[in-house]
This record gives structure tokens, sequence and C-alpha cells, in this order.
């Protein structure tokens, strides 16, 4: 397998958002957009250092030394906060996004929609895809359609797959699929009897910003992969093995940890809109 150093968003991503600026959408009714838009980019590291995939260089907190192959996920529902309690979601458009790390591109998520401008106290959104959206065959096209959850698992879409191998106390190199999607209550012979919604809200620190009128806010956040092994649970393969997609105690150390996965890298005010 090739490496790849996940280095943070490069010129050619720039080209892209560019791109994508001068195509931006305008108010239906004619009028002059009053506000301005944001952008977000995704980083992906372990403690501090770009993520490097494919190579066995990394260790969790319970010790399994591990690489990472790809990670895959679904971000959905951006929501800007204001001093007060009120807030403004930004979805008006496109308002779930997919990350994928083998896809540069989808390392930009430019939301279209015009914001109020103004300082905003923080930014959250949600991690997967809520239950009133999460639909199967939604996505009609890969790679987003790969992300399909199984019909007798619950249905809809994967949250996130994170995969790649570990290390066992045998010195074994063995295969994880940590993937989180919807959950399932098994009876005493197997047989399911409910499912549970584990998509999770993430509220970002140290997220506030200014929108600023016919101009782009660029917000760089970074998914910090040791955050989904350890904190606040630690998360051990040796114990939960390398597939928890159908244990729901396991899913839900993920969605714990997931909370405290994302950070903000960087906030900057970009070139006037064309």
């Amino acid at each position: 397998m090739k490496k790849k150093i996940l280095l943070p968003v490069t010129f050619s991503l720039y080209l892209i958002l560019i791109a994508a600026l001068t195509s931006c959408h305008k108010p239906d009714d004619g009028q002059e957009d009053t506000g301005g838009r944001l952008v977000i980019t995704f980083q992906h590291s372990v403690d501090g250092s770009p993520l490097i995939t494919d190579s066995l260089m990394y260790q969790n907190a319970a010790g399994n030394p591990y690489l990472v192959s790809e990670i895959q996920y679904f971000i959905s529902d951006v929501v800007l906060h204001l001093e007060g309690g009120d807030s403004i979601s930004v979805n008006k458009y496109d308002d779930i996004h997919y990350v994928d790390t083998d896809i540069d591109e989808s390392f930009v998520y430019y939301l279209p929609d015009t914001i109020p401008e103004g300082k905003y106290e923080s930014v959250s959104f949600t991690f997967g895809i809520n239950e009133e959206k999460n639909r199967s065959l939604m996505f009609v096209n890969p790679p987003e359609s790969n992300m399909f959850w199984p019909e007798n698992l619950g249905g809809g879409y994967h949250y996130m797959k994170l995969n790649g191998k570990w290390q066992d106390t045998a010195g074994i190199i063995r295969p994880f699929n940590f993937h989180l999607g919807i959950g399932q209550i098994y009876d005493s012979t197997g047989q399911i009897t409910g499912f549970v919604q584990n998509y999770f809200f993430v509220d970002l620190p140290s997220s506030s910003l200014e929108i600023v009128k016919s101009r782009i806010t660029q917000m760089d956040i970074d998914m910090n992969v040791n955050e989904w092994f350890e904190n606040p649970v630690v998360f051990d393969f040796n114990v939960w093995g390398g597939k928890i997609m159908q244990n729901q105690e396991a899913m839900h150390i993920g969605c714990e940890n997931g909370h405290n996965v994302f950070s903000v890298k960087d906030i900057k005010v970009l070139l006037p809109e064309k």
C-alpha cells in the first residue's frame, strides 16, 4: 500500500474553492446579498502531526499499535450560534457533506447560503445524519452510495468508516473497521428488537467567528484520530475486536469519544466574492 500524508488544504484545493465562489447561489428574489459565506476545510491528524495512512506508526491510549487506511464520514446541519441563544442553520442548499481521506476535493465544504453579517459565538454540526434525513437510497452515486448501512441493521448510511489495522497482544496484525451508524438492540435469542440513533452533535471549541458582507470566512478544522480511542473512554481493540457495527456498546464509546475529536485550527476572511 502507498502511504499518504494528509496535509492541510493545498493550493489545488484553493483553486476548487475559488471555482465554487465564482458560481455561488444568489438570492431568489434578485436582491443583493446582505451577508457573507462560510467555507469549512478538513484536516486529519494524530496528536498534532498530519495523518500518514497505511503506516503502523501510531499507538492509542490502550497501547494498541495501529495504522489507518482510510476515513470516510458525513457531517450535516451546520449551525452558527449567536450570543443569547439564537442560532442560524446553514443548510438551505447543501445540508450533508461527505469527507473522504482518499478524495482531496472533499476536504472543502463550501456552504452556499448567505449568512447575515455579524459576530457569532460558536459553530456546531451533526456528526452523521439525523434520523429524519438518514434514508436508504437517497445517494444514488458513489462514493456516498458506498456508505450504505445494511437494511437489517437499521438502513440509511454509515456516519463513519474508519478502517485500518492493529497489532494484537500476540503480535498479529489484524484488520479493523471502526464503523459508526445506527445501533441495534438484541434480545436473548439474538433477534433485533429496536434501533439506536447514534448521530451526535459536535460543539466546536474556540469557534467564534465573524461573517463579513460579500466576503467568505474560512474555518479550518482538524480531526485528531487518536481521540476516537481515548477520551473520555479508552477503546481497546483487544477487548472489542475489529468490527463494531453490530455492537452498540462499542459504538456508543465511539460516539462519546467523537465529541472531542474535532478542533478549530484557524479562522480567516478570504477575498471578496466575484
